[in-house]
């Protein structure tokens, strides 16, 4: 009764998403003005009925009815409640039934809160979200039902993959999502100013808190998938190239850009065709990362679907979407007008700078994930990884960051680099020292070479906002702007430390032997058995020492699941300020000796560390972006109640 009740939301969600994008098409032509009174709620009893669609799944999942297909085939009754309720989205099925609920969730909240543009604008906005969430709802209707129920229920479910039974799953997919989604109601508001051709500070004002809460949950759905992928799956990196990967990255980088874009469009009225544009790609680059994620096309532990009619499927959305949206852009951008005019020094000059560094690092990024698969469409096998991706992607990069430490202390409009160049002489003399001094140690490379000489200048210059405020009075914008510059250059650090300095041993050792690891002695004490919900172990006790200090024990594991049967390495960390010792437990030799990978990462925690500081940097600009704009309603508010009452 639960599937019945669950796929019944589903398919209202869908009758009355159409019924959104009728009543607002109608209600936009003037053919029945009045239908545009019932947007809003339907709007947001759309979303409820998503959002009780995928509750229905859920209990679904933690009951581990078997009679569904979707839970015996990613399910088991023996995995822990905290896996079945993370594997509700851990499958295609589940994770695409997430997606349309967020973003119907998201259409709701917009229908609800959203006043300061005009009613057409809006209108012409949540049709828009009704088009794109058509697409998807028929996508699960049609070629994904995740309540499809089996003749018969099964014995014993199948499990989930055990790669994922990680509690990973329970955050980084719902990020990623959040942020993909959040680029979608971005989209959204793009075709809405387009259609109404009201691209301006207020449109901007309005898309720019979705596209900061897109950007903060793809930061964080990132740097948490980067950080479970190194712990997880044992290969002692943090970052692949995975196609997968890189369908995440994507969209991050378009977001970004679109973030800079917009707020210099929401207070200085500039940047409006770009704004356009850049909504439109990042919203596209969401959708390319969901086609390469279940299309079949890519054999990745991150991907899900395996049916090429999906991808099919998810194509034709993708074509659909977006050269709709680039043709409505071809025929309107008449109609977006320049916008104020400023000078190439200047604090606009510099975000349009970064921003086609950002588009140039996305295309070359997009051109490495998609060119693989090009070619073996045609029949070559061509690899496509670091040997690419780091010194093409450096060539913009590095650029950008010059100019992300020079840009927040220029002026807007227009400003001359002599008056912030005394600002800037410690950032440039401590970027020389470290240079000079990285120049005499011939075992690093030029890459990690400049990032160790770029990442303190970088953040001693993201410091310098501060310096002409009186700290408490500085604004929470600012702050954000500061916290994630600052994090920036903590995450280079962090990159550049891994690979300039990492050390990395491969032994089989008997019980009781030592190894040595960069400043650490490790020592196999013993090996024991131990047993989980639905896996048994065999665990490594080991004591690790830092420079002839105190042992500390240690303890990876090489476990076999059973549900599904499978073997994994399970990786231990022990963290210091200055690195991460990682070690990993291989297989037993016939001569009774034990596999071990072992590394010593300097530094290496300071790229989640980063990572995070980037987005709190986010959150602390979307509260002062919020609070600004709640006192500007308020204020507005009290001053046409003030002329009412003088009107009487």
């Amino acid at each position: 009764m639960i599937a019945e009740l669950g796929l019944a939301a589903l398919w209202l969600a869908a009758a009355l998403a159409v019924l959104q994008l009728v009543a607002g098409s109608l209600a936009l032509s003037g053919k029945a003005q009045g239908l545009g009174g019932v947007v809003r709620p339907v709007a947001m009893v759309q979303g409820g009925l998503a959002l009780l669609s995928f509750a229905a799944l859920i209990v679904l999942f933690c009951q581990t009815d078997l009679s569904v297909k979707l839970v015996a085939l990613n399910s088991h009754s023996a995995k822990p409640l905290i896996y079945k309720l993370a594997g509700t989205w851990g499958n295609h099925e589940g994770s695409m039934l997430l997606w349309v609920t967020v973003m119907g969730l998201a259409g709701g909240f917009v229908a609800l809160v959203e006043r300061r543009l005009p009613e057409a604008t809006m209108l012409a906005t949540l049709a828009g979200q009704a088009f794109v969430s058509i697409g998807f709802y028929a996508f699960l209707l049609m070629s994904s039902n995740p309540f499809e129920r089996l003749p018969q229920p099964a014995i014993e479910g199948q499990g989930l993959n055990p790669l994922l039974q990680d509690i990973g799953l329970a955050f980084h997919p719902p990020t990623l999502y959040l942020g993909y989604v959040g680029l979608s109601v971005a989209f959204s508001f793009a075709i809405g100013a387009l259609i109404t051709r009201e691209v301006g500070p207020a449109f901007a004002r309005a898309m720019r808190p979705w596209v900061m809460g897109a950007w903060i949950f793809l930061t964080i759905g990132i740097t948490a998938g980067s950080y479970w992928a190194y712990y997880e799956l044992g290969w002692g990196g943090w970052w692949f190239w995975d196609p997968v990967e890189n369908a995440s990255l994507m969209p991050w980088l378009a977001a970004t850009a679109l973030l800079h874009s917009a707020s210099v469009l929401a207070a200085r009225n500039a940047l409006r065709a770009w704004t356009i544009m850049l909504g439109v790609v990042a919203f596209s680059m969401s959708m390319v990362g969901t086609f390469l994620v279940r299309s079949g096309i890519l054999t990745s532990v991150h991907a899900f679907a395996v049916d090429p009619e999906r991808g099919t499927f998810i194509l034709a959305l993708l074509a659909i979407n977006i050269g709709a949206a680039l043709l409505l852009f071809a025929l309107r951008a008449a109609t977006v007008t320049e916008g104020e005019r400023f000078t190439v020094t200047s604090r606009e000059g510099a975000l349009v700078f970064n921003n086609v560094m950002l588009t140039g690092i996305l295309g070359i990024v997009l051109v490495g994930t998609l060119y693989p698969l090009l070619a073996e469409a045609m029949g070559s096998k061509v690899s496509v990884g670091p040997p690419y991706f780091n010194p093409a992607g450096a060539i913009f990069a590095v650029p950008m960051l010059v100019v992300l430490a020079v840009g927040p202390l220029l002026r807007w409009r227009r400003d001359s680099f002599s008056r912030v160049r005394g600002q800037l002489l410690l950032p440039l003399l401590l970027a020389l020292g470290l240079a000079a001094g990285v120049a005499f140690n011939r075992g690093i490379d030029l890459l990690p070479a400049i990032g160790l000489a770029l990442a303190p200048a970088l953040m001693l210059a993201s410091l310098l906002p501060l310096r002409a405020r009186s700290l408490m009075r500085t604004p929470l914008p600012i702050w954000g702007m500061v916290v994630a510059h600052f994090g920036m250059g903590v995450a280079l650090f962090g990159m550049a430390s891994d690979s300039a300095f990492s050390t990395e041993r491969l032994v089989a050792v008997y019980v009781g032997d030592n190894v040595g690891v960069g400043p650490w002695q490790v020592r196999l004490d013993r090996i024991e058995p131990v047993a989980g919900p639905n896996w048994t172990a065999l665990e490594a006790k080991m004591l690790a020492s830092y420079d002839g200090g105190a042992a500390v024990e240690i303890d990876p594991q090489a476990r076999n699941f059973w549900a599904p049967p499978q073997q994994t390495a399970e990786s231990a960390l022990l963290t210091r300020w200055n690195g991460q010792l990682y070690a990993v437990l291989g297989e037993q030799g016939e001569d009774g000796r034990w596999q071990l990978r072992l590394w010593w990462k300097p530094f290496v925690p300071m790229i989640w560390l980063g990572g995070l500081l980037i987005a709190l940097g986010g959150v602390l600009a979307l509260f002062g972006r919020v609070a600004s704009d709640v006192r500007r309603v308020i204020a507005r508010d009290k001053i046409a109640y003030r002329r009412q009452k003088q009107g009487r």
